[in-house]
């Protein structure tokens, strides 16, 4: 995706929360009326004016802010138009985020499901509001008197996910949310087929080549996890005052039991490198270069360190979750080339493809 690079210690950032964008509103009066119905009483001030903003920086589900007065919460819906099968599973989330966060407390809480779809349009949950940072290539001013941020909120993240892949899904009742099973052979069968219902034939080729060789090279999981699908910095809440903890981890729709190195090379996809050159260059927000994040080989080291796994193989983990990601953002810009999307950053969100196939290619 092409954005607009920034200086990380620059006043500039991204704002969370922003008006509807145009064609992303729902049908607010009658989602008004469920939730007052709906909701414990307790969750909101019954009194309060009923508003609603957008998180605009997510890229695929769609996700607001419902102010009852001074009470806030959060609702979250699938994107609008025709869907990937098993994606923006609404369901799957609110499973995982009513019982999660019993046992682990970086899952936000969820309290209301609803399936009806003459109320939002498609299944949505509602779930309590958590506020914080959120680091998208440019430090927040509220976290810039730390010293060695870039290091200290990098290691904060790895060792929380460590802390993640340590729980016992039994614990909450999620010990039957997937079939360990065969997982990583399923993610590539699934997202193949994904692949071929929005391929680009300038790129087929060379992504079922590598799809090919991932399959030739798949290794054996050494441990059976809850495995998140989409960690990364960005998909994580600091707490300004205290930047070597993680406070939240966000989209939970893709939630599953597996292998957790899947999450390990998803981290690292997203993650910059002080050696990555313009064409190896992972799929980061411009910026993130300059915040002095740890390497990659240090994240790995201290994820070996912290979870006891064995990471000689973590290239095959990253290759995949490259591979994956140029199917993610095809499809991003498929719904918006049919119609389906109004967001104007996915008309060009595909144009790092060929990036990723490469670098995917040379990993494994």
């Amino acid at each position: 995706m092409q954005r607009t690079e920034v200086d990380p210690f620059a006043d500039e950032a991204l704002p969370e929360l922003a008006p509807v964008r145009p064609g992303e509103d729902l049908d607010w009066p009658r989602i008004e009326d469920y939730l007052r119905a709906n909701l414990p009483g307790d969750l909101f001030d019954a009194a309060g004016r009923f508003e609603v903003l957008q998180f605009p920086n997510g890229s695929a589900n769609l996700t607001y802010l419902i102010r009852f007065g001074k009470s806030e919460l959060v609702l979250r819906r699938p994107p609008f138009g025709d869907l990937a099968p098993g994606a923006h599973d609404m369901k799957r989330e609110y499973r995982v985020l009513s019982r999660l966060w019993r046992i682990f407390d970086a899952a936000p809480r969820a309290y209301l499901f609803c399936d009806d779809h003459t109320i939002g349009g498609a299944d949505f949950f509602v779930m309590e509001r958590r506020v914080g940072e959120v680091i998208r290539g440019v430090v927040p001013p509220t976290m810039r008197h730390h010293r060695d941020i870039g290091p200290r909120i990098g290691m904060a993240l790895v060792e929380r996910i460590a802390e993640f892949h340590t729980l016992d899904p039994e614990a909450v009742d999620l010990d039957r949310l997937g079939r360990p099973d065969g997982f990583v052979a399923r993610q590539l069968k699934g997202w193949k087929q994904r692949w071929d219902l929005v391929a680009d034939d300038r790129y087929d080729a060379e992504m079922s080549a590598v799809h090919a060789r991932l399959e030739d090279s798949r290794p054996e999981p050494q441990r059976v996890s809850l495995v998140h699908n989409d960690l990364k910095l960005d998909n994580c809440l600091f707490d300004p005052r205290d930047p070597d903890r993680v406070t939240s981890f966000f989209d939970w729709d893709m939630t599953t039991l597996g292998d957790p190195l899947i999450d390990v090379g998803t981290l690292l996809n997203y993650w910059p490198d002080p050696t990555d050159t313009e064409d190896s260059k992972r799929f980061s927000y411009d910026g993130m270069q300059r915040v002095g994040l740890p390497s990659r080989a240090a994240v790995t080291e201290r994820y070996a360190t912290k979870s006891g796994l064995d990471l000689a193989d973590i290239g095959w983990y990253e290759a995949f979750a490259l591979w994956k990601s140029g199917t993610v953002v095809q499809q991003l810009h498929h719904r918006w080339k049919v119609g389906d999307s109004t967001d104007p950053r996915m008309e060009t969100v595909a144009d790092g493809l060929p990036r990723l196939i490469q670098n995917a290619m040379q990993l494994i």
